[in-house]
């Protein structure tokens, strides 16, 4: 049988991401992501717990978590967990899980233009009108399927 390994999350950046290209060019980014569960325990207490994750996005959405994303921001990360092992230097074994984002969706709302930047002009949008319709989805005045020869 063939197993799953998908993760979603949906929290804060606890720093800006941090951008590494690796041989070859290729791009690299890692952040800290924090997840806060709130719920109440038995005496009625509003209780928060926070997790912490390790996020890395490759290539281009490594650079676009670069571009657009800073401490703070709210994000939608899909992916899969890794978890790597290595010797250092006093030769202990250490561990580390990571996200491997796969898909990210930025959740923060859009920031007002502000005066400091320019301004860009966009063309007005052409109105449109539409026909009425009737509640059995003709138009009045319209074809009808009695009107057609077969």
């Amino acid at each position: 049988m063939r197993g799953v390994n998908r993760v979603v999350l949906i929290g804060n950046l606890g720093k800006d991401p941090d951008l590494q290209y690796l041989e070859g060019n290729i791009a690299v980014a890692k952040f800290p992501l924090a997840t806060t569960e709130t719920y109440k325990d038995k005496s009625g207490t509003l209780v928060s717990q926070t997790e912490w994750h390790t996020v890395v996005l490759w290539r281009g959405l490594a650079e676009l978590a670069q571009k657009y994303l800073h401490k703070g921001s709210l994000v939608f990360i899909e992916g899969r967990i890794r978890t790597r092992n290595w010797e250092d230097k006093d030769k202990n074994r250490r561990f580390s899980t990571e996200i491997i984002g796969d898909n990210l969706v930025m959740l923060d709302k859009r920031k007002e233009q502000s005066d400091n930047l320019p301004h860009i002009d966009t063309p007005a949008v052409e109105s449109t009108s539409f026909p009425d319709i009737n509640f059995d989805g003709s138009v009045p005045g319209s074809i009808t399927k009695d009107d057609l020869p077969f």
